[in-house]
């Protein structure tokens, strides 16, 4: 069985749809008369950089969801599943039938009004704990107006909140046993969290009126992380509720593999949802047996092998052996050449890592340390696991996700070229 998923906010950049807004000039000009400005140049010139603005953010997500939608309709088998994250589940109802595109566009942009004027709150990503040590945390240290606002994976939760009690606890989180990173997210206010509910409430007047239709496709409810049910009552009290409930996308992903889903396919600008999805895929296969064998040696560190590369491929080719001795905590302030060194750094950085990295991001975690935890955060850094990880191509050729493709490609099902993209694009 197969599932189609469909990222939100946070994947927005510039340039997004490039390669589809020719093919599909129809939906262009109907997003425009909706939007009441050029979408396409909204997309793929950035002007005022507003597609860091909530209220343009959105609206530009959905629409190249769904561009990519469209050309997927063209050459991959139907869905048995649609699922989107957030924002990304409004284009899984999209392409179930619950509505049509200007309605979908229209939801989505009073939705992205409303929550960008909610203020005063923030949201950040804790990487390397569980949830119960997560909650145990926040508790411990009193923050009770920081709430899990997205439960990604089973060791990825974003939080959400005050900015003031945020910044309180990150330093709280860096120091607890095993977490990655304590990362802040982007986004202009703290969605998924009771602070919302005020657009929430104002939301479910302007849902009360819009027309839901039967879904064709079964479709999964962020609140639930069950389908929705065929109420479209159901449907329009559940979008309201997601804008200040938590997204419970492990749960989702949980419930489609149990209902047989084998295939995710992510559709849009990102492999955010693939990555997740295959942690959350990995977490969720039973452990062997234990086998009665001597002790082992402790495995490999994953942050520690980072810095130690940090150090040895980015640091040592500009400055020399001294970045093998260099402090972890220490800023690269200290190597000198003010503020050069950082555009250097990134310049080696993406050489190294084989992505684009900005000076900014050297200069906003400006240590050894802070730019491994901030790597580890990351699911588009090629080449973040250490060199002795087994191939890429042994581990996607094991993943029975492949094997259905080739089986799809054998049987004509799909064509050699769409299944070489899918199969890249589980990398």
């Amino acid at each position: 069985m197969r599932c189609y998923v469909f990222p939100g906010q946070g994947t927005q950049k510039k340039g997004m749809g490039r390669s589809l807004f020719g093919k599909f000039p129809d939906l262009r000009r109907r997003a425009d008369r909706v939007l009441g400005y050029p979408i396409e140049e909204l997309c793929l010139e950035n002007p005022e950089r507003r597609l860091s603005d909530t209220a343009y953010a959105q609206p530009a997500i959905y629409v190249v969801n769904a561009l990519h939608w469209s050309a997927a309709q063209e050459d991959l088998p139907p869905a048995d599943f649609f699922a989107g994250h957030s924002l990304g589940e409004y284009s899984a109802l999209f392409a179930a039938g619950a509505f049509d595109f200007e309605t979908g566009l229209t939801l989505v942009r009073r939705r992205a009004e409303l929550m960008s004027q909610v203020s005063g709150g923030a949201m950040a990503a804790v990487v390397g704990l569980s949830e119960q040590i997560v909650e145990e945390t926040l508790k411990r240290h009193g923050a009770t107006g920081v709430v899990i606002a997205n439960y990604n994976a089973p060791e990825q939760f974003v939080l959400s909140g005050s900015r003031e009690e945020l910044a309180r606890i990150k330093p709280v989180f860096e120091k607890v046993e095993g977490v990655r990173g304590f990362v802040p997210v982007r986004v202009s206010g703290p969605f998924h969290a009771p602070a919302m509910a005020p657009a929430a409430d104002r939301f479910r007047s302007l849902l009360a009126s819009a027309e839901v239709g039967e879904l064709r496709t079964p479709v999964i409810s962020n609140v639930t992380g069950r389908p929705f049910g065929p109420d479209a009552r159901e449907v329009r009290e559940l979008l309201a509720e997601q804008i200040a409930q938590p997204v419970r996308w492990t749960d989702s992903i949980r419930y489609l593999r149990d209902a047989g889903v084998s295939v995710f396919t992510e559709l849009g600008e990102s492999k955010v949802l693939t990555s997740l999805i295959d942690r959350i895929t990995t977490a969720q296969k039973p452990a062997p047996e234990p086998a009665e064998e001597p002790a082992r040696e402790p495995g490999p560190d994953p942050r520690r092998d980072l810095i130690e590369r940090i150090k040895r491929e980015i640091l040592q080719p500009e400055i020399g052996d001294e970045a093998l001795g260099f402090d972890e905590d220490a800023s690269f302030r200290q190597l000198g050449l003010n503020s050069i060194i950082y555009v250097r750094l990134a310049r080696r950085a993406g050489t190294v890592l084989g992505v684009p990295v900005k000076p900014d991001v050297i200069f906003q975690h400006r240590s050894c340390a802070a730019l491994a935890d901030y790597l580890l955060t990351r699911d588009d850094i090629a080449g973040s696991a250490p060199p002795e990880a087994p191939p890429a191509p042994l581990r996607e050729y094991q993943d029975e996700r492949v094997t259905a493709l080739l089986r799809d490609c054998a049987n004509g099902t799909l064509s050699v070229d769409r299944t070489i993209e899918a199969i890249r694009a589980l990398a």
